[in-house]
């Protein structure tokens, strides 16, 4: 073939959508890198330590390190020159919290020995093409200690992480953020810092891996092949996320997952033995992973070399590396406590470990023979690209269509008239639940989206999120579409953060009832700060479940994701609405989508279309002329078909009445001052609103003379007729408030 290169295009998003955090300059440039490209595909271009003593330490699990043991990796440098870099790194660390006096120096102190021999000896990555698809994935779920991954990314060559940008660590519209920020700087694959997430993200990206390898490679061409590693901390494991996620990657057998779990004893109140004593090693185990205990993880650099080459030969099995390391290892007085945990060691202190480590370089110098050594990974980066860009073009030239679909998985271009799969409905066809309806919608994008894949918090068959035409993702299954993530919700919503962020074509789903969000709200505003368009399918989305009582009846939730930045919070009315939602959802990678469906049948409605909800708000029904009617009766979800019926009576009483669906107040938000007053004329102040949740924001809407019916207390348990009632959630009460306002 005469070339395989590929023009990237992204799919297009909504104005306004996934705005950056600060709207600056740079931050454009890096949202606009977040689409990898085919670029040739085209090539773009153990030492003794200070005298720091560790506590006694626990017997050793049954999985011991062989110290013979060598890893395969580069030549590896001179112990001396690692001791060097080892300490630049530290070095670094120290003098970006001194200078901002503020961060956390104790985690790069103590990591900086893994850090090193991760990205200077074992990963396989392009710096000057951070989004090369077959890069290995580093995740630094101990979100706190960015500066050990900053310090990394400088040395190794990346160009969003330039001395000044060390010196800028903690500053307004950095690229250093206070913790690790995907969408702010490029080589950071995920956003963390709330403790559990950042390995639950590990997770996702390692079953994104081994789910397309699973469905690409070829006897011959094993073209997906590369590691997701992972450094946790003592406050990643105490939080409960991370037992979910790890509990599902032990059983998902995912061999190329491989956690560093820096076993440092200390935490914000100080030793953790005051709160967390329990075997982690053991718990692993039981879990199902591969456990290995480096004991020094300060200088034992032959040690945690031969601990990844032992992981990498348990393939069936995630690995995790007990690193037992000491927190600001270097520092004289405050190593080993919580002191150097979360503050700037303090002038004194910095040159006192620098006269302990030895070390006499003023602030950010990294010395030369250690900027020599690290300056081969630019050429290397770019000859690994290179060899897998060629790698690509002979598996393109075999295998045409298996390779098209991965290119559309690898730039996130959707596949062309893929919306044309989406169903239509006329008030003719019979009414559903949207639980049902999303089902049908489903199945239709799994047929044209190569990478849509997803599941529910084991509630598929009333979630009703099953891909039929697809089995279970499994340990021996891992090419099939269907996750079953057990009730794991928090889990669940972070695990997906991780798939999608792997690659832009890559569309996850997953699904739980709606009031179950407050599972996994961490998991869903981290989606939503990181860019992450996860598809959120949340089912029983009001009284109109019934019997289950206030338990499993939202309430407040409509409100609070709609307060939540970068969200899209879509509550269809019908089928057109579904459709439209999904369409949303799919297009928007960088939002996440929300859709709150019912548990009850709704009719299809006249006027509703997916053109109209992909606009928010519109019109579906009207009598009046000149933009004047006499009231506004606006509805959401289940509710519409209030608002409709309340309108048709009052037209039988000779009043002009517009109905208006309100799928999304963000999509509304979205569209110009034109638009929105033909929906909604400022003159006309008789509005009616009718959503069967609390009424919190309501008034953004209607205006201070309109008036909002609503929930706001808790619901009830009984026959959701009988409730909907008892609440005056009902068209008789839309007809008598739009009267009292006319």
């Amino acid at each position: 073939m005469a070339s395989s290169s590929l023009t990237v295009s992204q799919a297009s998003i909504l104005p306004g959508s996934a705005i950056p955090r600060h709207g600056s300059a740079h931050s454009a440039s890096v949202a606009s890198l977040c689409v990898p490209s085919f670029s040739g595909l085209k090539s773009t271009t153990s030492s003794a330590g200070p005298s720091v003593f560790r506590r006694c330490l626990a017997p050793a699990p049954r999985h011991r390190i062989r110290a013979s043991v060598a890893i395969e990796t580069d030549k590896v440098a001179e112990t001396a020159l690692v001791d060097k870099s080892v300490n630049t790194i530290r070095f670094l660390a120290i003098d970006a919290v001194e200078k901002a006096v503020s961060g956390h120096p104790g985690l790069p102190m103590g990591c900086a020995p893994m850090g090193h021999i991760l990205y200077d000896e074992v990963m396989k990555y392009n710096p000057k093409n951070p989004y090369w698809f077959n890069r290995d994935r580093f995740v630094l779920s101990a979100g706190h200690g960015c500066m050990l991954q900053y310090a990394l990314l400088h040395l190794a060559g990346y160009d969003a992480v330039k001395e000044e940008d060390l010196k800028n660590f903690r500053q307004w519209e950095s690229r250093t953020p206070g913790h690790p920020e995907n969408f702010e700087t490029p080589g950071v694959e995920v956003t963390t810092g709330p403790l559990g997430q950042g390995i639950a993200n590990a997770v996702g990206l390692a079953l994104a891996e081994r789910h397309l390898a699973a469905r690409y490679n070829k006897p011959d061409n094993e073209i997906v092949d590369h590691y997701t590693y992972v450094i946790l901390g003592d406050g990643c494991q105490m939080e409960g996320i991370s037992n979910e996620a790890c509990s599902l990657a032990g059983h998902w057998g995912l061999g190329k997952l491989i956690a560093f779990y820096d076993d440092n004893h200390i935490s914000i109140d100080g030793d953790t033995e005051i709160a967390f004593t329990e075997n982690v090693d053991k718990r692993f185990e039981a879990l199902g992973w591969h456990v290995i205990w480096v004991k020094n993880g300060n200088t034992g650099y032959d040690d945690i070399r031969a601990a990844i080459k032992e992981a990498k030969a348990v393939t069936e099995k995630p690995t995790l590396i007990k690193v037992t390391t000491i927190i600001g290892y270097g520092s004289p007085n405050k190593a080993n406590s919580y002191s150097v945990h979360g503050s700037a060691l303090g002038a004194k202190e910095v040159e006192a470990t620098r006269n302990n480590l030895g070390w006499p370089y003023e602030p950010f110098r990294v010395p030369e023979d250690v900027k020599s050594h690290w300056s081969r990974h630019v050429p290397k980066g770019a000859a690994l690209e290179a060899e897998w860009n060629a790698k690509f073009a002979a598996y393109e030239k075999n295998y045409p269509e298996e390779a098209a679909e991965l290119k559309s998985i690898i730039t996130g271009e959707l596949p062309a008239g893929w919306e044309s799969a989406l169903p239509r409905y006329t008030p003719d066809i019979p009414g559903d639940a949207t639980r049902n309806l999303s089902q049908t919608n489903l199945n239709a994008l799994a047929k044209v989206l190569p990478g849509f894949l997803g599941g529910s918090a084991d509630l598929a068959s009333s979630n009703m999120t099953l891909l039929k035409s697809f089995g279970n993702f499994q340990k021996n299954t891992p090419e099939e579409r269907n996750l079953r993530f057990g009730v794991r919700e928090h889990g669940m919503g972070a695990i997906c953060n991780g798939i999608v962020l792997h690659s832009p074509g890559v569309i996850p789903y997953c699904a739980t009832f709606f009031v179950f969000t407050d599972y996994m709200r961490a998991a869903i505003r981290i989606s939503a700060l990181s860019q992450a368009g996860v598809i959120y399918v949340m089912t029983h989305d009001s009284i109109g479940l019934g019997e289950d009582g206030p338990t499993h009846q939202p309430i407040e939730h409509l409100a609070s994701f709609r307060a939540m930045p970068n969200v899209f919070m879509l509550r269809p009315a019908d089928g057109n609405e579904t459709a439209g939602s999904y369409k949303v959802a799919v297009q928007n990678r960088k939002t996440p989508s929300i859709l709150a469906l019912s548990r009850q049948k709704l009719p299809n409605l006249p006027g509703t279309s997916i053109e109209g909800t992909e606009k928010g708000g519109y019109i579906i029904s009207d009598n009046s002329s000149g933009n004047k009617p006499d009231v506004i009766l606006i509805g959401t979800g289940s509710e519409l078909e209030l608002a409709a019926k309340a309108g048709d009576i009052l037209r039988n009483e000779g009043k002009t009445v517009r109905v208006v669906s309100f799928v999304s107040w963000e999509l509304f938000d979205f569209q110009s001052d034109e638009y929105k007053e033909s929906v909604l004329p400022s003159a006309v102040t008789a509005r009616v609103s009718i959503e069967a949740a609390s009424t919190f924001g309501w008034e953004k809407i209607v205006g201070s003379k309109g008036k909002a019916i609503g929930i706001d207390r808790f619901g009830a348990s009984a026959p959701a007729g009988k409730i909907y009632k008892e609440f005056g959630i009902t068209a008789e009460a839309v007809v008598a408030a739009a009267k009292a306002l006319i």
